[in-house]
């Protein structure tokens, strides 16, 4: 059976159809270039002719090699979705009747989670006939959220699904960033402080007259 040739994502060299582009980048001189001569400027350096914004008018182009730029584009990728599949949900529950001290020990582990990175999902649990009380439910969701306005933002108010109430929370990319550990400093950059230190006591005999 033949192979299914792969399209590519970006028009290159041949297959840029416009009379005339942008380029942009670091490696020529920038500028609106009839498409023929932004070809053989690419030529002129063993690299491609990349069409980066068809949409635009002109076409923005870059002169890059596309082997390379493809690589990047495809390791961008997986970062990404590795960023968004590490995103860890903490759920948090509360009973209708839930009284100050269980509420500050939860808000508590809650503020925990945030700090960490992770998501928060709370709700509230109506057991039997404490369904009449969903009113008394939401008011202690949006308590909650109040409560950690400055560490979290809310992506989902309030929404009662069968007898749990939910409410969902995300923490603030300022939080996570204070939040992450700072790098030690190297040994090296330690090591000048220690000879200083020992040198301190050498001037006390210069001091003592003769």
């Amino acid at each position: 059976m033949p192979r299914q040739q792969v399209e590519e994502p970006f028009k290159i060299n041949q297959k840029i159809t416009a009379r005339e582009v942008r380029l942009v980048g670091d490696n020529v001189e920038q500028g609106i270039y009839p498409t023929d001569q932004a070809r053989k400027m690419a030529q002129d350096q063993n690299l491609d002719l990349v069409e980066i914004s068809p949409t635009a008018v002109p076409p923005v182009c870059r002169v890059i090699d596309y082997s390379k730029f493809k690589y990047e584009q495809k390791k961008k990728t997986r970062e990404l979705k590795a960023k968004q599949t590490k995103v860890v949900l903490k759920e948090i529950r509360f009973g209708p009747n839930t009284d100050d001290h269980d509420f500050d020990f939860k808000l508590k582990h809650a503020q925990e989670f945030l700090k960490e990175g992770a998501k928060i999902k709370a709700y509230v649990h109506f057991v039997g006939r404490s369904i009449v009380f969903k009113e008394r439910g939401e008011i202690l969701l949006l308590k909650f959220a109040q409560a950690l306005e400055e560490l979290a933002k809310v992506e989902q108010l309030p929404k009662l699904e069968g007898k749990r109430m939910f409410l969902y929370l995300a923490p603030k990319a300022a939080v996570v960033a204070k939040a992450a550990p700072k790098p030690a400093a190297p040994e090296k950059d330690k090591a000048p402080k220690a000879p200083k230190e020992a040198a301190k006591p050498a001037p006390e005999p210069a001091a003592t007259p003769e």
